[in-house]
């Protein structure tokens, strides 16, 4: 089904679903914390996604390492729950994609790219100095640039299992090892509560919404656009979370935030859309 959509709009479904479940996830944090959430959001998406593609334990040892790698870059972008706690969500999310804005950046020499790092960088230095809105605490920033890092490494793996595998195997597997890495967390601050029938179902919401949809709608996409086009297209990302957090938590930015968001996504796009110089002989 996903062949016949056009890849960008791909992403784009896979920017609203993701956003618009982590500012549901948010609402659980009072019944099983942040760490519980990651680890229903893990778990639950696991078992989605072995039911729908019901995938067969690749016996080659490198595949085996890369399901091993994606699956703990995935872990490490679920750090990003810790920041929600923290900040308001689109303050953290637009932290956070400065990953992917990286990867888009990353080993260009041209000046425009250095200028667009210095315009994110700007958006960063607005949300330090922002007056109203959540307060840019420190702890809360760290959990969404680790995040963001492993956002960076997240696009780049899950594009090389999309190419070795046409079905979701590889992302199963992947998401199943996340689930096991957040396990000892989630159960110690989850506790019980995890287990109630009203937690699970809105759970199994915000896995589906904040994972099971985007994840395989990124792998669709990334067989068909490069990752630096994926990552322009994820710069929706800070916009879409402080309308979702808006619209679901009632989370109200102040202006200068939003300026420092359109900061940050300018840069992205114009990181990846300004031509590159071709040599000439």
């Amino acid at each position: 089904m996903t062949a016949r959509i056009p890849a960008p709009l791909l992403v784009v479904g896979s920017v609203v679903s993701i956003q618009v479940g982590q500012a549901f996830g948010k609402h659980l944090f009072g019944a099983v914390g942040p760490l519980g959430v990651v680890f229903l959001r893990l778990a639950l998406t696991a078992v989605v996604l072995g039911l729908a593609w019901r995938p067969a334990l690749p016996k080659n040892w490198r595949a085996r390492g890369l399901i091993v790698a994606l699956g703990t870059a995935i872990a490490g972008m679920n750090v990003i729950y810790l920041a929600l706690e923290r900040l308001d969500v689109g303050v953290a999310v637009t932290l956070q994609f400065l990953g992917p804005l990286a990867l888009a950046l990353i080993g260009s020499r041209r000046l425009m790219d250095f200028l667009w790092a210095v315009l994110a960088w700007i958006g960063v230095f607005l949300f330090t100095n922002a007056g109203g809105g959540s307060e840019l605490t420190l702890s809360g920033a760290i959990f969404a640039l680790v995040s963001g890092a492993s956002m960076a490494i997240y696009v780049v793996l899950n594009k090389r299992a999309g190419a070795r595998t046409s079905d979701g195997s590889y992302l199963t597997y992947a998401v199943a090892w996340a689930a096991v890495l957040s396990l000892p967390t989630g159960v110690w601050e989850g506790g019980a509560e995890l287990l109630e029938p009203s937690i699970l179902a809105a759970g199994l919401g915000v896995a589906l919404l904040s994972a099971a949809i985007p994840y395989t709608l990124d792998m669709a996409a990334l067989r068909r656009l490069p990752p630096r086009t994926v990552a322009v297209l994820e710069s929706l990302e800070p916009a879409v979370a402080g309308l979702a957090a808006t619209v679901v938590l009632g989370e109200i930015l102040a202006a200068v935030q939003w300026v420092a968001i359109a900061c940050v996504v300018a840069a992205s796009i114009g990181a990846v859309c300004t031509p590159k110089k071709t040599s000439k002989r």
